[in-house]
Parts: C-alpha cells; structure tokens; sequence
C-alpha cells in the first residue's frame, strides 16, 4: 500500500529531461532524412510508453513535433522541385513524409482519447488548456496526409475522412472547434479544429487529381490564404457549392448530389465570398505581381501560379465545371505512345515503315466522350503518367491515330491507376517547319504535328516542341506540293514537352 502512495516514473529515455534535450538539440542540426526518421521512431515508441502522466505526455509529441518541421519542409522542398531526384529517391522522400503525419497523427490521437479517458487527475486537468493546440494539430496532421495521398494521386481512404469530422463533431460539442492557436512557433497567423477540417474540405472539392504535385502545393498555399474568408455552416445558402456530412465517413460533394434528409452533422461548403478576391489576385499576376503578404513557400513561374487560379476559380464558382459531353461506358483496349517524339513518328507516317515502337503500352477504355475518355492500366512501379503528357492513341482494330493530352490521374488500389485523356485531335499530320529570317526560310527545320480538324477559317493549330513558339516568327512549310506561310496568332498552351499555338495561314504556292 505504501508502494501504491508512489507513482511509477515513465519507463523510456524521453522521460529523462537531460536526455530529452539532448535528443532535441541534436534533431534540430541533423540531416532532414535522418532527423525525421527518428522521429518518426520516436513516435511509434511513445505509443508503448507507460506511466507518462497527460501534460508531460502531451508536451513531449508538441516538442518532438516542433523539433521536426523544419526537416519536413526540406524534404517537401527537394520532393516538389528536384527534377534530378530518380522514381526511387523521390518514393522514399515520399514514404518518409507521408509515414511521419501518419505517425504524429496516431500519437496525437491516442494523447485525446488518454484525456477522454483519464477525465480526472492533476495531469488531465493540467492538459486541458492544451486540448485545443492538441486537437488542432490532429486535424492538422491528418490534413497533411491528405495532401501527400494527393501528390501521388491517391485518393484519402473513408477512415481518414471520418476521423476528421469526429473530431471537428467533438470539438464543436466540447467548444473549442473554433478557438484560435498558433499551430507551430515561429508559423504566422492562426488557426482552429474548425478551421483545419474546412481546409481539408476545400482541398478535396478543388480537384487536386488535375494537376502536377507542385500545383497541388500552390493550390494548397491559395487555400490556405483564402480559408478565413470562406463561408461554411450547418445551413444551406443561395451560395453554397459542396456540403458534407461530418459524421459519415466521405469527403465533400457538390450539391448536385442531393445531400438527403438534413442531420445535425451537416455542413454546406461555399468558396463564393473568396471568388472576388481570387479574381482580383488573378488580374495581379497577370500583370506580374505578387502580394507580400501571400505566402507561397517559394518562388513559382508567373505561368504555374496562373494556372493554379484558374484552377481554383472554375472550381469556386457557384456552378462548378461541368462536363460538356455525356460520357459512354465502352471496353476496349488502345495502343498508347507517350511524347511529342513518338507522335511526331506515327503522324509523319515512320511507325507504319519500321513497325511496332517497343515505348507502345495498352490500356483498357473504360469510358468515351466527345472530348475525350477514362483509361485504366497497370503501374506497377508507381511511376504513373505525368499530367501534361502528349499522348498518341489507336483504338483496338483501328487504322487512325488520336492525339491526347493527359489531364487527370487517380490511383485506384494496387497497381492499378486510371487516367482521363483529353482529345486533341482526331485528324493530325506531321509536318516540317522553317522559320523564316529576313526573308529566307531557316535551314534547320522545326518538326511540328498540324491539327488538322474543322478549326476558325483562316488559322491552323500546330504543336511544336516546348519552348519553341516565338510570337515574332513566321514559320512556312510543304504538304502534297503546296507551299503555306504561318504567322503566329497567339499562344494556346503547353504541356510537358510540346506548345501548342494558332497561326493565320496563308497558301503561297
């Protein structure tokens, strides 16, 4: 009984103050790899730890965790912007991030279900004014995930999304779902249990599978500036655009899917009141300028982050993009080339000269619309398809080549992934270009694919290799002893590795 009047000290080496902080001092200099795998290790053995009385539990995870931001943000850095890293190095820069907010989020889990718990004793009622801190950073946590799950187009899983509304439900029950706190030291402004779950929401509806990793931490960073002005409650408006239900287990949905018989969990989503301010950002770009006070993390083209907005304008509004064209259900397996390369090849007529071009994949079409369709295939090294990628495509039994652009990725479980294509042409013809130089055409040719489809009378599309299109430059070329002149109209788009532009022709022979 005398031994029982004694608490037992905390069986780990984190218990030990003196060692803990020469753990945490030498976290902070190690290299951002090694730094968060250990405490990432950290972590998982807290979740084994006895006898830790709630506050001082608590304050280790806070400490470890504020220990580590600065690691993850270079790795998020080098993960988003080295082109250098090989398929294997950027997995394992993915698998370490990803497995650390996976982690943080299970400790910080167990820390409140411990003071739901425990509702009485010195530590549990010392850790109550750090509930709020605790909870917002589980929501935070868990929001990380999300957005990691997204860089590799994977969608976050109904255990996650049910997780993050119970936790908002319960911290809207227990008050403090909308009390403000610095999420971390050093970080400006702050944010709430509320405040995380909606800008989990808002990351979901704003289709992040349509654009590359580094345009998903952009559009991120945007929804980040623009969350306080977003308007949610548990009542529907003229202007709501999503609704979710924060006791089931789904992300948000737009309103065109009825949300059914009212409930106490619903909440309805609208981005409208942020619109007037986006558009306004978007003419400031536009005339490249950037306010100080927006917080990108970094420095981005004035062409990536315009394409963000956009991104997020049309999926803001109060009518959220549409399809234009019914999709049909259909079954049947295409021959697939990637690469202005190869399409250049197949359209100037090579491909049926030398044969089959071993690059040439097969996927299944699942759906097809006018304007494009979904495939499916295997990626068994997790590779995918990089958004933006030019592809060149004949239909099972088919003589004529399609040419498509990649615009949508998901992974659906396993190796298997599913890609929306967007058509470009049905009609397509290699051609050579020269550019034409006081006069005189360039020796040096520049290949290029004319779109040959129904266009406005008077002006042709072609698409060149990246970078190539020059406002300044008349090009010319040859087809079936013609001769034709190409003055540049204006510039459409690019992908990864072509520009696509419109020119007023003119037949000059």
């Amino acid at each position: 009984m005398i031994l029982n009047l004694f608490p037992s000290r905390p069986d780990h080496p984190l218990a030990d103050a003196k060692e803990f902080k020469r753990i945490l001092a030498e976290l902070r200099v190690d290299k951002p790899v090694n730094a968060v795998d250990e405490l990432t290790g950290w972590f998982e053995s807290l979740k084994h730890a006895r006898n830790f009385r709630l506050d001082h539990y608590f304050d280790l995870l806070r400490q470890l965790d504020d220990a580590g931001q600065q690691h993850l943000r270079r790795l998020a850095r080098e993960y988003l912007t080295s082109p250098q890293l090989s398929p294997l190095e950027r997995k394992r820069l993915w698998e370490r991030s990803y497995s650390y907010w996976n982690t943080a989020t299970a400790a910080y889990a167990s820390c409140i279900e411990r003071a739901k718990l425990e509702a009485k004793g010195r530590g549990s009622d010392a850790f109550r004014a750090s509930l709020p801190l605790a909870d917002t950073r589980l929501q935070a946590a868990r929001r990380r995930c999300i957005k990691w799950l997204a860089y590799c187009y994977e969608p976050a899983g109904s255990d996650l999304w049910r997780e993050l509304g119970q936790s908002y439900l319960a911290a809207e029950a227990a008050g403090h779902a909308q009390k403000l706190v610095q999420l971390y030291p050093g970080r400006m402004g702050v944010t709430s249990v509320a405040q995380q779950y909606l800008h989990s929401l808002l990351f979901s509806a704003s289709s992040m599978d349509g654009l590359s990793p580094q345009e998903i931490e952009l559009a991120d960073r945007v929804i980040a500036h623009f969350l306080s002005i977003v308007s949610w409650s548990s009542e529907r408006h003229s202007d709501s655009v999503y609704w979710v239900d924060a006791a089931a287990a789904s992300p948000p949905a737009r309103l065109a899917i009825h949300p059914g018989a009212s409930t106490p969990s619903l909440r309805f989503v609208s981005p409208v009141p942020a619109l007037s301010g986006l558009d306004e950002l978007i003419h400031m770009v536009e005339r490249d300028e950037i306010p100080a006070r927006l917080n990108l993390g970094g420095e981005y083209s004035q062409k990536a982050l315009l394409s963000v907005l956009r991104h997020l304008r049309a999926y803001w509004a109060v009518r959220p993009l549409q399809r234009r064209h019914q999709r049909h259900a259909v079954r049947t397996r295409m021959a697939v080339l990637a690469g202005f390369d190869h399409a250049y090849q197949v359209f100037s007529g090579a491909l049926g000269r030398h044969g089959s071009v071993a690059a040439t994949r097969s996927w299944v079409v699942e759906n097809v619309s006018l304007g494009g369709f979904r495939v499916c295939f295997d990626d068994p090294a997790g590779n995918g398809i990089k958004l933006g990628t030019l592809l060149c495509m004949q239909p099972e039994g088919g003589e004529n080549w399609l040419l498509g652009t990649a615009r949508r990725f998901n992974r659906l479980g396993g190796v298997q992934a599913n890609l929306g294509v967007q058509l470009i042409s049905k009609q397509a013809q290699s051609i050579e270009l020269r550019p034409r130089r006081s006069g005189f055409a360039a020796a040096v040719a520049l290949p290029g694919i004319w779109l040959r489809d129904a266009g406005e009378s008077g002006t042709v599309r072609i698409v060149l290799p990246l970078g190539s299109f020059n406002v300044r430059e008349t090009l010319d070329f040859s087809l079936d002893g013609r001769a034709y002149l190409l003055t540049p109209a204006e510039f459409e788009e690019s992908g990864c590795d072509y520009d696509i532009a419109r020119f007023h022709d003119q037949l000059v022979s």
